[in-house]
């Protein structure tokens, strides 16, 4: 049990350090173009290629790795993600930066689903949930420290620094996964041909659950996507005030996201997902009235990230209980995760533009209250189907 639980500490660092690489190249982006002699706008496409590589390449790298030891797999994707930011920290044109973010996004895409599985194939059954979030949480960290942290080391000694010192945190990653996960082989479900590993793409219970998590998920990201705005009047337009707004979010985050985890044990993951998205109805519904002012985005901030962040985990418990190719399922639903994050963006400014600000918090909502209606058709599904087979 303890060497269970260290190595989902193990594996929630290694979250946080493949996830502060995505979530901090936004705030370098100004360094980094004055750096290589091009523009903020050329510089921002490092944001998207990222994104972009890290959905695609999860799922496909996660099929074609399933006979492999986890731990092989694990060392595979940390070392890609180590290279990538290495050769970052020294790429002497944009090019070559590019270059190297697409291939530590491949790692970064591999090593999110292979150590949830990891962390919650060595938990067992009834502490699943837990291991599963803790994981998660890093990812959580990530958005709470790991980005403000990277932006400010840039500040103060360049973005290279940034980069170095995420290189160094996958290396002591890498070789405390060496000591702490054991190489176990795969087991006798993953040793199936292809057609059996791409099975998930053609499972309506994975499908669904998908549909909810992307859904779910870019209700949840429109409002942070733009919270400067939303929150304007709420901050003053203050970087400070603002600034505290996004940390309050990120530490109830953080504490969300492993009582979901417990929850999940106990109660299962259906129920814990439907109260995280009518609490977040809620909270966005609300929006034009937690907004105007400092007390109240601050209370408003603690609930959205102690339920918000509490999706995640208790959607990936459900996806891990349905069996079959799990890595697969888990990589398919960080893909869903990263595209939800494209469409915030996108959604969110096309929304601003055509009603204004105002009207975020009840299309965020609306959003919220379809991924519910979407869970439990994922819930009708997965039951019908388990009745059909006689499980």
């Amino acid at each position: 049990m303890q060497r269970s639980a260290g190595a989902s500490i193990l594996l929630g660092v290694g979250a946080f350090t493949v996830g502060t690489c995505e979530l901090v190249l936004a705030g370098l982006l100004p360094e980094i173009g004055g750096s290589l002699e091009v523009s903020v706008a050329t510089a921002g496409q490092i944001v998207t290629v990222f994104g972009v590589t890290a959905a695609i390449s999860g799922p496909l790298l996660a099929a074609s790795t399933v006979r492999w030891a986890r731990r092989q797999v694990l060392l595979l994707a940390l070392g890609a993600y180590l290279a990538g930011t290495a050769i970052s920290a020294v790429a002497g044109t944009f090019g070559l930066l590019l270059a190297a973010q697409v291939l530590a996004a491949c790692g970064a895409g591999l090593f999110l689903p292979t150590a949830t599985v990891t962390a919650a194939s060595l938990a067992g059954p009834e502490r699943r949930g837990r291991a599963v979030a803790t994981v998660t949480t890093g990812m959580t960290v990530a958005i709470a420290a790991g980005a403000p942290l990277g932006t400010a080391l840039a500040a103060l000694v360049g973005w290279r620094a940034t980069m170095v010192a995420l290189a160094v945190l996958a290396l002591l990653v890498t070789a405390a996964a060496l000591v702490w996960i054991a190489p176990a082989q795969a087991t006798s479900d993953e040793l199936v041909g292809l057609r059996h590993r791409l099975s998930p793409l053609v499972d309506r219970r994975v499908l669904a659950l998908l549909a909810t998590t992307l859904v779910a998920f870019t209700a949840i990201y429109v409002p942070y996507t733009y919270i400067s705005v939303v929150a304007v009047n709420a901050t003053d337009g203050n970087g400070l005030r603002l600034a505290s707004v996004l940390s309050v979010l990120g530490v109830a985050g953080i504490a969300g996201n492993l009582m979901a985890g417990r929850l999940a044990d106990r109660l299962g993951g259906r129920p814990v997902v439907a109260g995280a998205l009518v609490g977040l109805a809620i909270v966005f519904v609300l929006a034009p009235y937690w907004s105007t002012t400092f007390p109240t985005a601050l209370l408003a901030a603690a609930a959205y990230g102690f339920i918000g962040f509490g999706v995640s985990a208790p959607q990936t418990y459900r996806l891990l209980g349905l069996g079959g190719q799990a890595s697969l399922a888990v990589a398919l639903n960080g893909a869903a995760l990263y595209l939800a994050i494209a469409l915030s963006g996108v959604i969110g400014g096309i929304a601003i533009t055509a009603w204004g600000t105002g009207w975020l918090g009840a299309l965020a909502s609306t959003m919220a209250l379809v991924a519910l209606g979407l869970s439990e058709i994922a819930h009708r599904v997965t039951s019908h189907s388990a009745l059909s087979t006689g499980a």
